[in-house]
């Protein structure tokens, strides 16, 4: 066992109970996932790139703790906007004061609000827009079709755009899953800025939608891999709610119940990061053992739940797992 650092002694002597007991459970029962060979999956959702959650993120996949991610498009994207458009973004610290007239203010200077960070559009979305169509039309014309996040790889392998860099490389957390190679799914792609992009070049004539690869694809796509990397289990580590983490979940009753593949094994190890509180009806909401109900996990999964905001949990998390 390697010792560990400050913030991690930290945790151990500080979080005892509540919340903060739950992510040191957390954080220990992942650690015992990669310590036995298992895989894991970290699934993305909220605006966690927006929240700059590379400057740790990219540390857990260079670390190898990270092997395979789902995230929404909106992550996806926002990774390499902050690493190529940092300078313009704007922090609105007060932005729970602001009125209607405030907030059409901001979208008057193309400045797009989330939360208390203002993305820049013509610096940001505008300048991934001319590089990533070329890389689109270039794969239509040779009779090529790939996956959202691959774009984005072949877009950041290419060196287009190292002049706009105005954040250090390493705390882009896409530029080290694509040094890596690394597998991503990206359910619903087509509600980002990107996927809305792509989509008004179909609607011009100007590309093929078959030029992407589509979501069902992408879960053929995960069957595939978890079928191949699940010997010592699979984890599953999810940081919000919604279709980041539902989507690749669902992978294994697929596998078992509709496929017919029974001896697929459960998701080893879970763990949700929520600040969305126990409630009817919501996936987000729903404790794990539900999750058992529908063939997601087995009785024995050790589940953990903490609810709290990611952007605080997830860097400790992850600091603990990296010794810091």
């Amino acid at each position: 066992m390697k010792t560990k650092g400050v913030i991690s002694s930290f945790i151990e002597q500080h979080f005892l109970h509540f919340n903060a007991a739950a992510l040191v459970d957390a954080a220990k029962g992942y650690e015992e996932q990669l310590e036995k060979g298992a895989k894991m999956l970290v699934s993305l959702a909220g605006a966690m790139s927006t929240a700059e959650l590379g400057k740790s993120f990219a540390q857990m996949i260079r670390s190898g703790k990270v092997d395979i991610i789902s995230c929404t498009g909106a992550n996806l994207e926002e990774d390499i906007m902050n690493l190529v458009a940092h300078s313009h973004y704007r922090r609105v610290p007060n932005y729970r004061d602001l009125t209607p007239q405030d907030e059409w203010n901001l979208l008057e200077k193309g400045l797009n609000r989330v939360t208390d960070t203002c993305i820049p559009e013509e610096e940001a979305f505008r300048r991934l827009q001319h590089h990533i169509f070329k890389i689109w039309k270039d794969a239509e014309q040779a009779g090529k079709r790939y996956f959202p996040h691959e774009y984005m790889y072949k877009m950041l392998l290419s060196g287009v755009l190292e002049e706009y860099y105005e954040i250090d490389l390493k705390d882009s957390w896409m530029y080290a899953a694509a040094k890596k190679n690394l597998p991503i799914v990206v359910p619903g792609w087509e509600d980002s800025t990107m996927g809305n992009i792509f989509a008004s070049y179909v609607m011009k004539g100007e590309l093929k939608a078959g030029t992407m690869k589509s979501g069902i694809e992408y879960m053929t796509y995960l069957a595939e891999w978890y079928t191949k990397n699940s010997n010592y289990g699979i984890g599953f580590f999810q940081i919000g709610g919604g279709i980041a983490g539902d989507f690749p979940i669902c992978v294994v009753p697929m596998l078992t119940q509709d496929l017919g593949l029974e001896d697929t094994p459960f998701w080893s190890y879970f763990c949700q990061i929520s600040d969305s509180t126990t409630s009817y009806g919501s996936y987000s909401g729903a404790v794990p053992n539900e999750k058992i109900t529908w063939g997601k996990l087995d009785i024995n999964t050790p589940k953990f739940i903490i609810e709290s905001d990611a952007t605080i949990v997830a860097p400790l998390i992850f600091a603990y797992l990296l010794n810091l």
